[in-house]
């Protein structure tokens, strides 16, 4: 097998590293055979290669979380007078008017890619198994990201050249190919570390397989669910609970704080050890309360995204997840002030509980109402409620010890309920919703249906990226919301192919109606 320098040496990041002390008489375009890359890297450099390139493709506010909170009724980014304008690109997103030129969703789906690409790349340099089995988890998680987004899933099966254009895989076939790699690999993962690869973790990620078979395998508008996929549901989040590994956390924000690496609840996490001294600032985690917060706040953000009032009124005053007072290491809040969740009213110094102003000098009240445009002086800095999902963490903001949780033992449990109320089993479905809304302090309800699934899963699950995917599987995603007047057409259930991913294999077809 040979390597087209050019196009692989952005992989080889520690090849690259290694250019700067090494003679290489490689040119542009030159091919290297295999046995010269391979003492240019090993399969652990590349593994960790593989990990990093989560940071580009799903924890950056602009990529994977954009697509999946922006375009629901959970999320939106307003453009405050010319800032946050960015050419109307979050505004598109949430109104469902994106096209096969848009640079997030063009650069979500390559960066998803190139995730899947390194992946395999590990695959071709010796690795042991159980880095091969990490490797082909994290290929499995790209693929099932882009089957989601764009239902076309460009692949190489491991030994195949990587110079030459993948195979497309698309809709079940795509689908088949990830529960296959995650079945296969379940025996090798280990069970330790949260912020690797784990069996856990591929069974969490299976169940989103199965739960959304009915999904992929239509035109994500009209489908049955097979009691068969809910029953693998079923026994894949008993084996989860068996393993006797996880347990609800009466600290809702105890999963996203500094050390949320010791939580009882995630399953798998991005950051900590993994990303330590490979040359990334940090694992991106700021973006999640920078993203929101006022510029005035501490420890200060971009006065960016907020969610709409239809949404937080979904809460009742008395569930924990609604909001809290945190502690941090930053500041000591003497006031007791709601410093994490959602951030309404009357905002304070949380050092010395002094009332905080906005940059005009108006005191920084945030309001629930909200405009995708935004121009009045008296409300340009203070409209729409703030989520602070993750404690900051002052001791380094750059690269904070939070660790992303992308699958937590909350959804688990949540998609078992799911699972039991479609084979006609509500009130076991119900235990299970009003044991979980009992440790977040929220009151019971008295029957389980669609409806009020879906509004758990948003409670518990808020600015964790899943929303999108909930909606269109329980048929809200295109419906009007609070800031979309109107039914969206029913190509926005896929984003389009982007166009020069199409230009560069033929095997791609765009979506129907772009």
């Amino acid at each position: 097998m040979k390597y087209n320098f050019l196009k692989t040496a952005f992989v080889l990041g520690s090849a690259i590293a290694l250019a700067s002390c090494t003679k290489l008489d490689e040119k542009l375009d030159s091919a290297l055979t295999l046995p010269q890359a391979q003492a240019l890297t090993n399969a652990d450099q590349l593994l960790k290669a593989t990990y990093n390139s989560m940071q580009d493709a799903l924890t950056s506010q602009d990529r994977f979380i954009s697509l999946s909170e922006h375009s629901t009724d959970e999320m939106v980014g307003p453009t405050r007078s010319t800032d946050w304008d960015d050419n109307g690109v979050w505004r598109v997103i949430h109104t469902h008017n994106w096209d096969a030129d848009h640079q997030q969703v063009t650069a979500t789906f390559e960066n998803l890619l190139i995730m899947q690409f390194n992946a395999t790349n590990v695959l071709n340099f010796n690795p042991s198994p159980a880095q091969a089995a990490e490797a082909r988890f994290l290929r499995a998680f790209s693929m099932w990201a882009t089957l989601d987004g764009w239902n076309q899933v460009p692949y190489r099966p491991t030994g195949t050249s990587l110079s030459a254009a993948p195979i497309v895989l698309k809709g079940g076939q795509a689908l088949d190919t990830i529960i296959s790699e995650l079945n296969a690999i379940i025996p090798t993962l280990g069970t330790a570390a949260k912020n690797r690869a784990n069996k856990n973790a591929a069974r969490a990620l299976l169940m989103k397989c199965y739960l959304n078979r009915a999904v992929y395998t239509s035109n994500r508008k009209s489908f049955t669910f097979a009691a068969a996929d809910m029953n693998q549901v079923i026994t894949l989040a008993d084996q989860i609970i068996s393993s006797g590994s996880y347990s609800l956390n009466s600290n809702y924000f105890a999963q996203f704080g500094p050390s949320n690496n010791t939580s009882t609840e995630n399953i798998f996490t991005y950051g900590g050890g993994v990303t330590e001294n490979q040359g990334r600032s940090g694992n991106n985690v700021r973006s999640r309360w920078h993203m929101s917060m006022h510029y005035n706040q501490n420890p200060g953000g971009w006065n960016g995204f907020t969610t709409l009032s239809d949404f937080y009124n979904k809460f009742e005053a008395v569930d924990k997840r609604r909001g809290a007072a945190f502690p941090v290491s930053g500041y000591n809040n003497p006031g007791g002030r709601v410093n994490v969740g959602f951030l309404v009213g009357q905002q304070y110094d949380l050092g010395n509980d002094t009332l905080l102003k906005d940059r005009n000098g108006n005191l920084l009240v945030f309001t629930p109402a909200v405009a995708l445009s935004e121009s009045n002086p008296a409300t340009l800095e203070r409209s729409g409620i703030r989520v602070v999902k993750y404690a900051p963490d002052f001791a380094s903001d750059d690269n904070p010890a939070n660790e992303f949780a992308f699958i937590r033992y909350a959804d688990v449990l949540l998609m078992k309920a799911e699972a039991l109320l479609r084979t006609n089993n509500a009130p076991a479905g119900l235990l299970i919703v009003n044991n979980l809304r009992s440790v977040r302090g929220a009151t019971a309800l008295a029957t389980l249906t669609e409806q009020n699934l879906l509004d758990e899963r948003g409670r518990e699950l808020y600015w964790e990226g899943w929303r999108r995917n909930d909606q269109i599987r329980f048929g809200t995603f295109l419906a009007a919301n609070q800031l979309k007047p109107n039914v969206s057409a029913d190509k926005y259930l896929l984003f389009p192919i982007p166009n020069n991913d199409l230009a560069a294999n033929p095997s791609l077809v765009q979506n129907t109606g772009y």
